[in-house]
């Protein structure tokens, strides 16, 4: 059996890594876990969010995965370095990539950052940008309302977009040229960040940035999924909350069909 990339979120963010995936690394197996039934985990305290990507680590240990993504910027903030000195198999978070692609995008050296309330209490995004160049000036925001919107659904309604200036308000006053999206849900509503900052303002997707990085370590390691001309994948989705839900965002998102199933992670 092949083995497949595994990502980890605390619900439907991750997708914007597995999107990604899809597109940078075409042969590979997506197996997926999203923890919609205990999202969001930007307000848990940090011992209950290592518990939960724990659990949904060793669940996706059992599929046999070959790699593995942290894909929730709260998660990463907590279990990354934990998580990469036990595990064997290649481990990328989603906080340094999005950071060295912020450093390299910026021009006034002006970066703000938006993300859940954990990552942003972690600091985590600004320790990965001044380890980089201590001279950078970072502003961050937490958005507590923007990750149930996307779990909501509603990524296109006029609603939508009022929730997220209102979010961004106090962000509105700082001056900035660079934006790190800093939770993976964000990018699915991109377009209303991008009109609320205005065209002028570059956008960095960490989910990006992660698959990414993902790439050039396993292809560094050879450890790519090979073969002919015909591509043949099997990509498995699962989900501790509504499968139907998920479903419906993750087909909307990844352009193709997927059949979620539900798994009760223990409690």
């Amino acid at each position: 059996m092949k083995q497949g990339i595994g990502i980890i979120d605390s619900g439907v963010g991750g997708l914007t890594v597995a999107k990604e995936v899809l597109r940078q690394l075409p042969r590979e197996d997506i197996v997926y876990f999203g923890d919609t039934a205990r999202c969001p985990y930007g307000p848990r305290p940090s011992e209950e969010v290592r518990t939960f990507s724990l659990q949904m680590i060793d669940f996706l240990l059992k599929e046999n995965i070959k790699a593995l993504v942290i894909g929730c910027n709260t998660a990463a903030a907590v279990v990354l370095a934990e998580v990469t000195a036990k595990l064997d198999i290649p481990v990328v978070g989603v906080i340094e990539p999005g950071a060295r692609t912020a450093i390299k995008e910026t021009k006034s050296g002006q970066i703000a950052v938006i993300g859940t309330q954990g990552t942003i209490r972690s600091g985590a995004y600004e320790k990965a940008l001044k380890k980089l160049n201590p001279k950078i000036e970072v502003t961050s925001l937490a958005c507590p309302s923007l990750v149930p919107l996307v779990e909501s659904g509603q990524l296109h309604d006029p609603e939508g977009m009022e929730i997220v200036r209102e979010a961004l308000l106090p962000l509105l006053k700082q001056r900035f040229d660079t934006l790190i999206l800093g939770c993976t849900h964000y990018p699915l509503i991109a377009h209303f960040i991008q009109e609320a900052v205005g065209p002028d303002v570059r956008l960095i997707s960490s989910a990006e940035e992660a698959a990414r990085e993902l790439s050039a370590v396993l292809s560094y390691r050879q450890m790519l999924a090979n073969g002919g001309d015909v591509i043949h994948t099997t990509h498995h989705f699962y989900t501790s909350g509504d499968r139907a839900l998920f479903a419906s965002i993750a087909e909307e998102w990844l352009g193709i069909k997927v059949g979620a199933v539900q798994v009760a992670l223990n409690e």
